[in-house]
């Protein structure tokens, strides 16, 4: 029987895939599955978008690019920093990439030495702690909960930095949680991942999809940071799989290097359709779904409340509620099977996100309109 290898044994799936797998056989045999997993918009790919893609097939726009990334595009993204922060952004620190994880993986294989951790919070995004075993390096998970806002902090930095800590990771907004990292937020995590000697990466996937306000980046306190962000979420593109890396100007030719390594260039169309995406006309699109989503948010969180969720934190951002399902039951991972089976509800289980009260959570996701949002809390008060 052929071995593979320690590092492929050890990556765990994710758990939401099998329900995933089972709300799909449910779809087929005609049941009314009401999808709260999905870790996207419902929302298609606006119009602008595709059809710039349309034109770049059209031109034979099919071959590859640099490395980084086409310079439109790398001058586009730049443009949109000083639109939206207010920040002069060097075209050539922009590293297009195929998808956020190529980013993080990316940036993991620079900044991480085999054998060294990098501190995030538990719980967060489940990819994270697998890109790390690749570069042979680990994930040092922080525990956190609602009295941080589910996130790290400079005193947790302060605390639970050790000597094999090359960095920290933080995500605003955050996914499972929603929440945000401040300006003044980030500036102390900044300032304590600096007073250790360590590198700071921010996710900052989910910019644009805040509520009542924009989120800062942290580019705007700290120059020597390390941006990730996708036109997956607020751009809706999840399938073109693009994204980006900010980076220090030293760290550019490094991070172009392992590219070309990884995978030779970022999908050319979905750079060309890409452009599209800071037109006037596109950001007006984006912004009105930003305004749905918001209305669904409230509708999901005060839902949720109203039958005995625990939700002390209305999430700021993303599109994702991580509510305490500790009323109900001490396994949500079975719960959450369940809720599938019975009334034809499909969410994630807090297993999937890390251990700290995993039990207790659940992530629903309001990537749902909200009639089927409505429909869904509905289904819930009968499992009371």
């Amino acid at each position: 029987m052929t071995q593979w290898s320690q590092r492929a044994s050890e990556i765990e799936s994710f758990k939401v895939m099998d329900l995933l797998k089972r709300a799909k056989a449910l779809d087929a045999q005609g049941c009314d599955v009401v999808h709260m997993e999905a870790g996207e918009p419902d929302f298609a790919t606006a119009a602008p978008i595709r059809e710039a893609a349309h034109r770049a097939i059209d031109k034979g726009l099919t071959q590859y690019t640099p490395a980084a990334g086409i310079p439109e595009l790398r001058v586009a993204i730049a443009d949109f920093y000083q639109q939206r922060y207010g920040l002069n952004i060097a075209p050539e620190r922009v590293i297009v990439t195929s998808g956020a994880s190529g980013a993080l993986l990316m940036v993991f294989g620079l900044l991480a030495n085999g054998g060294s951790r990098f501190m995030m919070a538990d719980p967060g995004y489940p990819c994270n702690r697998q890109f790390l075993r690749f570069v042979d390096a680990q994930a040092q998970l922080v525990p956190v909960d609602h009295q941080q806002a589910y996130q790290l902090t400079a005193d947790l930095i302060r605390t639970h930095w050790a000597s094999d800590t090359a960095g920290a990771l933080v995500a605003s907004p955050a996914n499972p949680t929603g929440s945000v990292l401040h300006r003044e937020q980030l500036a102390e995590v900044s300032a304590a991942v600096k007073e250790q000697g360590g590198q700071l990466i921010v996710d900052e996937l989910y910019h644009g999809l805040t509520y009542g306000f924009d989120a800062p980046s942290v580019l705007e306190v700290d120059d020597t940071a390390f941006v990730i962000n996708s036109f997956s979420k607020y751009f809706g593109m999840t399938g073109w799989r693009l994204g980006w890396v900010v980076a220090p100007e030293s760290a550019v030719e490094s991070i172009e290097k392992i590219a070309q390594n990884l995978y030779i260039s970022p999908p050319t169309i979905s750079q060309y359709a890409a452009l599209a995406a800071f037109e006037p006309e596109t950001l007006a699109i984006l912004e009105s779904r930003r305004r749905e989503f918001e209305a669904r948010r409230d509708l999901l969180v005060d839902g949720l409340r109203e039958q005995g969720f625990g939700v002390p934190l209305t999430p700021e951002g993303a599109f994702y509620v991580y509510a305490d399902a500790s009323h109900l039951t001490d396994d949500t991972f079975s719960y959450c099977w369940e809720l599938l089976e019975k009334q034809h509800i499909a969410v994630t289980p807090g297993l999937d996100f890390g251990r700290f009260n995993a039990n207790r959570y659940i992530r629903f996701s309001y990537t749902t309109g909200i009639n089927r949002i409505e429909l869904a809390l509905e289904r819930l008060s009968k499992m009371r």
